[in-house]
């Protein structure tokens, strides 16, 4: 099937995506599109209680090629059987994760589609649990994970708590979409950043001026925040300075929140001794008001002035306080642009004694403020490498990749 050129973490991996049998597997069908959109080559295979919930019509549509659910099934041989299904696979993904599945994997059984692929599998396997509250508090169940889990190769996401489908409450419920794709981006992704610290700057910062406004920006904080979740997948240490903004903390990141320009300085300056590399992905407010009002300002007739000052340069803080130093980390900065994107870029990246600039030009589609996509520039003192519209997570990427060659540098 043809496929939109899909750029992201996982462009290039092969991952088979494996269907248990349970009410979850619907909810499993938008994991394996996230991965789709991430770029992986999906294949699929589904056991036979797996079809009874969602259709292998479904799941072919979903990943764009056969869907396996029959072992030594002539035409389905004729497509891949289970030994070519998971030949050159990079991480399987079991989801749902019955307590039936997992018992039979421990058991090393194969009399299915599904178990009979595992079989043959060499790479790692990621398991996504969902049962009943008291199938999972099971002891018998609890033993066939641990002893999954201490082969090494396997490995668990979830299950969350919550309400159940059956009406119980308690652990159970299939792991988030989105937490399977980061717990396989993690499994996948190069250990490149072990043993290093990072610190990261994101959001925008407020500068009040009363109680109740304050002078801002669109910016979401999804940059910055993608960043630290890839540093953190490739083994680093990662502090997360941020702004306000609507995301969840990332989970294994320390995160120091603030508001203003003044506190966004204050905490980086405080963490960034001994970190191996800075990046400042927030978008700082460059202005903030002389005077900021007790209470509430309020109308007044005719016009009215303003007055405001230069926030602090926080990057270019950082800068000044390792220029004179043998050892420093690497800086990389972020250039958000209307125009002249590479030539505004180079400015900053000579005036600040910066490694790398980030320039994107946040008028250009799916380049801009509260987007998942960028189109970014990055301009170091060797040249301008121009990378295509991608998902921010995959800029992360990118970007982290230049961080490795200059920290190995």
């Amino acid at each position: 099937m043809a496929r939109d050129n899909l750029q992201g973490p996982l462009s290039g991996k092969r991952i088979v995506f494996a269907f248990g049998g349970g009410i979850a597997a619907y909810k499993a069908c938008h994991a394996l599109r996230l991965f789709v959109h991430e770029g992986a080559e999906v294949r699929a295979a589904m056991t036979a209680a797996a079809t009874r919930f969602v259709t292998p019509l479904t799941v072919q549509a979903l990943s764009g090629g056969p869907v396996l659910t029959e072992v030594l099934e002539p035409s389905q041989e004729a497509q891949y059987g289970h030994l070519d299904l998971v030949r050159g696979a990079d991480l399987v993904v079991i989801a749902p994760a019955t307590a039936n599945l997992i018992g039979a994997v421990r058991a090393g059984l194969g009399g299915d589609a599904v178990t009979t692929t595992l079989l043959a599998a060499r790479c790692p396997v990621l398991l996504a649990p969902a049962m009943n509250v008291a199938m999972w508090a099971n002891e018998i169940v609890q033993q066939n994970v641990e002893a999954l889990r201490a082969i090494g190769r396997y490995h668990f996401v979830g299950p969350a708590s919550g309400l159940l489908a059956d009406g119980d409450v308690g652990a159970g419920r299939l792991a988030e979409p989105e937490e399977i794709l980061e717990a396989a981006r993690s499994l996948l992704a190069p250990r490149d950043l072990a043993g290093r610290r990072l610190v990261i700057t994101a959001g925008p910062t407020r500068e009040h001026l009363d109680p109740v406004r304050f002078l801002s920006n669109p910016s979401t904080g999804r940059m910055g925040y993608a960043v630290a979740v890839a540093a953190r997948e490739r083994g680093a240490r990662v502090t997360l300075v941020t702004g306000p903004v609507e995301l969840p903390a990332p989970s294994g990141v320390e995160v120091v929140r603030v508001v203003s320009a003044a506190e966004m300085l204050e905490a980086t300056l405080r963490v960034v001794e001994g970190a191996d590399a800075f990046i400042a992905s927030a978008a700082v407010a460059d202005q903030r008001p002389v005077v900021r009002a007790a209470q509430k300002v309020k109308k007044q007739p005719g016009t009215e002035d303003l007055l405001l000052e230069r926030t602090p340069d926080i990057l270019a803080t950082v800068s000044a306080r390792y220029s004179s130093r043998q050892e420093r980390p690497v800086l990389v900065g972020f250039a958000a642009e209307t125009e002249r994107v590479e030539a505004h870029a180079r400015e900053k990246l000579e005036r600040k004694g910066l490694d790398l600039v980030v320039a994107n030009d946040v008028s250009a589609p799916g380049s801009g403020f509260g987007t998942d996509t960028n189109q970014v520039l990055l301009v170091a003192a060797g040249g301008t490498d121009r990378l295509p519209l991608q998902s921010k997570r995959a800029v992360a990427g990118a970007v982290l990749d230049r961080v490795v060659a200059l920290l190995g540098s």
